[in-house]
């Protein structure tokens, strides 16, 4: 049972959170995302603390460790769990790095780390259902401004071009293999992504960013669409 009281409190504190931001690159409050999230949650099943979970999934990490209590208080222990899983870094944390190259070296160690943490859970924790959704909203953004923008969408991105479809590919692989339900949509996100990179890439070539990145990044960029077990 849904209880409207709760999903309006947990919405309330994530605009908040969340009130200056917009998505990146566009004039989309930040809000429609963790909104987008929560519905998926509830379309695939999910329960009310699930949904509570998607409502709040960025506050710590956009916010800052204050909002832990906040919603540990006001939501109970395992709707944090959930956040927390959810959460690859603090909003201080990742302030910290201040050059392009600081940023690249602490995003990346930031995502290994994470997925390293989704590789590790239970199939049947409740948080990999939230986090599957809310790589599924951002795959589908992705893909959609892609689409629109080319190959220059990925200036956007800390990863660009290489690191975003890297990340994406290895997560689709991660959750494939948990059996999480939103699996296969972000399976067939993903591959689209690489589709529609390759295609724009064909078009119009990315200028060197001067990041020295990992030749198995450079490699997973121009491999063929995803070829993960669907279960």
């Amino acid at each position: 049972m849904i209880e409207n009281d709760r999903l309006a409190a947990a919405l309330a504190l994530a605009h908040e959170a969340h009130r200056t931001q917009k998505r990146k690159g566009t004039d989309i409050p930040y809000i429609a995302h963790p909104m987008a999230v929560a519905s998926l949650v509830l379309e695939y099943g999910g329960s009310e603390d699930q949904a509570i979970a998607a409502l709040l999934h960025d506050t710590i990490e956009d916010g800052g460790e204050a909002y832990a209590d906040r919603i540990g208080e006001a939501f109970g222990p395992e709707v944090l769990a959930m956040v927390r899983d959810c959460t690859d870094g603090s909003f201080e944390h990742k302030a910290a790095a201040r050059t392009p190259h600081a940023k690249y070296a602490e995003w990346k160690a930031r995502k290994q780390a994470y997925m390293q943490h989704l590789r590790t859970m239970p199939a049947d924790s409740p948080s990999l259902l939230v986090s599957a959704c809310d790589k599924l909203h951002n795959a589908r953004a992705i893909l959609a401004d892609l689409r629109l923008l080319g190959d220059a969408l990925f200036t956007r991105f800390t990863g660009r071009r290489d690191g975003t479809l890297w990340y994406y590919d290895e997560l689709a692989g991660i959750f494939a293999d948990k059996g999480a339900a939103p699996a296969r949509s972000l399976n067939r996100a993903v591959a689209a992504m690489h589709a529609e990179a390759s295609h724009a890439q064909a078009s119009s070539r990315m200028p060197s960013d001067g990041i020295d990145r990992p030749c198995n990044l450079d490699q997973s960029a121009t491999k063929p669409p995803l070829a993960h077990p669907l279960l």
